[in-house]
């Protein structure tokens, strides 16, 4: 399973980025999709992720600003981020989980300016 994200880049405080992820390979389907990120200096944390059959989970610190939703048809899921602030800034990662094992992507930077 091979993750290819995308959409990562600067953007000023306040204003919105949506990140893409679409897995390849041979699978049936995917369990769980979910967007991690890493700011300098600290550990990767969990951002959002989101089941096969919808239902989604964030970190309190993006509830409200960030949306997680997936297309299963595409094996892609999407990152909304709306009102972004100057501490959303690190690189995010996408995670694929699929008969018990977890696939990771390479990842994308984002930016926020003040």
């Amino acid at each position: 399973v091979q993750l290819q994200a995308s959409g990562g880049g600067l953007v000023q405080a306040g204003g919105s980025l949506r990140l893409s992820c679409a897995a390849s390979g041979t699978f049936f389907s995917i369990a769980v999709m979910a967007w991690y990120r890493q700011a300098q200096g600290k550990q990767r944390e969990l951002v959002a992720g989101i089941v096969s059959a919808g239902g989604t989970s964030y970190a309190e610190s993006v509830k409200g600003r960030f949306t997680i939703f997936r297309d299963n048809a595409q094996n892609t899921v999407y990152l909304q981020m709306n009102s972004v602030k100057p501490e959303d800034t690190g690189v995010y990662y996408c995670k694929a989980v699929l008969d018990g094992l977890a696939y990771w992507g390479k990842g994308t930077q984002v930016t926020v300016s003040s």
